[in-house]
């Protein structure tokens, strides 16, 4: 047994001598957000499909909860949204939603009762009546998010989930996410855009071209991840700041215009120190702000901006 919720033990997946996954293994604790993390083409949606049992790895091994039974056979305490949205559009909207409570196990009355609820948190109240065909491509993403998560799963495995949406239906389904990782069950989800799982995970693993290259805590990642930033603004010039700039030991590399300057610190150097030699040589300073590594940043030191940018193999051999 294991406190995991999700255990990926060197997992591989081929596909006419592509190899989408490479020997990938995970571990995915009990509550919070846990992003999957890469490009498009990285392997995410097949490591996903995986661990769903839609599809088995030539090698490895899946375990959820725990213990035995597959993502089909424990599917009462799953919720999943792939990818590819799936909804059948001539269904009116809370019949669908009813429809697929019940293909989890829930009684009708109890579903229309969280159908109704669901569809009124997220905005979509007036729209149960009306057939899914009628519904712009945002509201039935929300539809479909709201039947994943209906039947209230421990784990909830969003692929892609946030993809086409508009700014306010972003924030408010992010908010869901949040709000059930607080409530001690557990989110896995996928996505290429690192600053969204930056904000919302608590771990994270990165992979490319199918093979794990981050794994941990968010910010563990950070404070590891690499050197960090210094974005300074000068009340008059730079001048004085210059000889401080140029000092190795304190700063690796510099951008300086004149008004502002951003420095990279050397391997090991304390901003604080950067600081106080600043104030010791009388520079006046109206910004002095210490940035980590992005998620993004990493990644790209990790790997290389071509892997970071590949182009989208994956669904070729979904």
């Amino acid at each position: 047994m294991t406190d995991a919720v999700v255990s990926v033990d060197r997992i591989t997946k081929r596909f006419a001598g592509h190899t989408a996954v490479d020997s990938l293994s995970l571990s995915v604790p009990a509550g919070g957000v846990f992003g999957l993390l890469g490009p498009n083409g990285a392997g995410k949606s097949t490591t996903i499909r995986m661990i769903m049992h839609i599809i088995e790895p030539d090698e490895g091994q899946v375990t959820l909860f725990g213990g035995p039974g597959t993502g089909r056979e424990l599917s009462a305490r799953i919720g999943f949204l792939p990818e590819e949205r799936g909804l059948y559009p001539r269904m009116e909207v809370l019949e669908h939603i009813i429809f697929l409570g019940e293909a989890k196990g829930l009684r009708r009355r109890d579903a229309r009762v969280r159908a109704l609820r669901w569809l009124d948190r997220l905005g979509l109240g007036d729209w149960g009546k009306r057939k899914v065909q009628e519904l712009s491509k945002g509201m039935q993403q929300k539809v479909q998010f709201i039947g994943t998560l209906l039947h209230d799963p421990d784990l909830v495995i969003l692929d892609e989930p946030f993809s086409g949406l508009d700014p306010v239906n972003l924030q408010v389904m992010k908010d869901v996410v949040v709000e059930i990782a607080r409530s001690g069950r557990t989110v896995l989800f996928s996505t290429h855009i690192m600053d969204q799982a930056e904000k919302m995970c608590d771990r994270i693993a990165i992979i490319a071209r199918g093979e794990k290259v981050v794994d941990g805590r968010v910010a563990d990642i950070k404070a590891e991840g690499g050197t960090r930033h210094v974005f300074l603004s000068f009340a008059h010039d730079s001048a004085k700041a210059s000889p401080i700039l140029a000092d190795r030991t304190l700063v690796a590399r510099v951008d300086d215009s004149g008004a502002t300057a951003e420095a990279e610190l050397a391997v090991g150097a304390n901003p604080d120190r950067l600081l106080r030699a600043l104030m010791d040589a009388g520079v006046g300073l109206t910004r002095f702000e210490v940035a980590e590594p992005s998620l993004e940043s990493i990644f790209i030191a990790k790997v290389g901006q071509q892997a970071a940018t590949a182009p989208a193999q994956e669904k070729a051999h979904a």
